[in-house]
C-alpha cells in the first residue's frame, strides 16, 4: 500500500483554477478604477499605470514561452486604444461612448478567437468545469483534441460559449454608444453600469444554459468512460499475470 506525500495527488484550489484570469483580466480592470477613483488619477494616467500588468505578462509569453498570452494581450490593446481615444476627451459624451469602444474591442477580439479555432472565453470557463480534478481535466483534453466520441458536440459548445459573450459584448457596445448620444450625461453616467450589469448577468446564465451546463455533462461522462475503460484494462492485464502464473505452474507440476 503506498502512501500520498507531499503535494501529489494534492488538487489545486478554485484560486489557484482562476490565477491566470485573474492576473490577465481582474487585476488590470482593478487597477484602473483604484488608480482613477481612489487616488484621484486622471483617466489617462490611470489607463496607462493598469497596462503595466498586461504588458508585462505579455511580453514575459512572448520571450519565455514564445506564445502570445491571448488575454493579456487583448487587455493591453483595449487600454491602448482607450488611451488614444482620451487624447481627444474634451467631450463628455466621447468619453461615455469610449466605455463602448472598449466593449467592442473584447468582442472583436472574442470572435476572431472563435474564427481561428481558439475560443478565447475557454481558459475562464475551463476551471469551473474541471473543478481541479485530473480525471474532468484530461477528459476535457480528450474531448478537445477530438479524440473522444462527443467531441464534435463538445467543441461546438465551446465555439458557442464564446460566440454569446462575443455577441453579448457587442450588443452592451451598441447600446452603450447610442445611450452616449441619445441619454442626459448625467444619467447615462450611472446607466452604462447598469447596461453592463445587466448585460454580464443575461449573459452568464444564457451561456451557461446553452454551452457550459451541457459541456459539463459531457466532460463527466467522459470521464466516467474514460475510468471504466482504465478499471477494464487493469482487470484484463491482472488477467493476463494470474494466466500466465497457472500456465507457470501446470508446466513446472508436469
Amino acid at each position: 500500500m503506498t502512501k500520498n506525500t507531499g503535494t501529489q495527488n494534492r488538487q489545486p484550489s478554485a484560486i489557484e483554477n482562476i490565477k491566470p484570469l485573474l492576473v490577465d483580466v481582474a487585476v488590470p480592470l482593478g487597477a484602473y478604477y483604484l488608480f482613477k477613483d481612489a487616488f484621484g488619477l486622471s483617466t489617462f494616467s490611470a489607463l496607462a499605470w493598469s497596462s503595466v500588468v498586461p504588458a508585462a505578462r505579455t511580453v514575459w509569453s512572448l520571450v519565455k514561452e514564445r506564445t502570445v498570452n491571448g488575454l493579456a494581450g487583448l487587455i493591453l490593446v483595449v487600454n491602448v486604444v482607450s488611451l488614444v481615444l482620451s487624447f481627444v476627451s474634451g467631450d463628455p459624451r466621447l468619453m461615455l461612448a469610449k466605455d463602448g469602444a472598449v466593449s467592442s474591442t473584447v468582442a472583436i477580439g472574442v470572435l476572431v478567437s472563435v474564427a481561428l479555432g481558439k475560443p478565447m472565453m475557454s481558459a475562464g470557463m475551463k476551471p469551473f468545469l474541471i473543478k481541479g480534478d485530473a480525471a474532468r481535466e484530461a477528459a476535457w483534453e480528450r474531448l478537445a483534441s477530438g479524440a473522444a466520441a462527443g467531441s464534435a458536440a463538445f467543441l461546438r459548445k465551446e465555439r458557442l460559449f464564446s460566440l454569446v459573450w462575443g455577441g453579448a459584448l457587442l450588443l452592451e457596445c451598441v447600446a452603450r454608444v447610442v445611450g452616449a448620444y441619445t441619454v442626459p450625461v448625467d444619467t447615462m453616467v450611472w446607466l452604462g453600469g447598469v447596461i453592463m450589469a445587466v448585460v454580464l448577468t443575461a449573459t452568464f446564465v444564457v451561456s451557461g444554459g446553452v454551452a457550459a451546463e451541457p459541456m459539463g455533462r459531457m466532460i463527466t461522462a467522459e470521464t466516467e468512460a474514460g475510468t471504466g475503460t482504465e478499471a477494464e484494462s487493469v482487470v484484463g492485464e491482472v488477467g493476463s499475470v494470474v494466466g500466465g502464473a497457472g500456465r507457470t505452474a501446470a508446466a513446472v507440476t508436469a
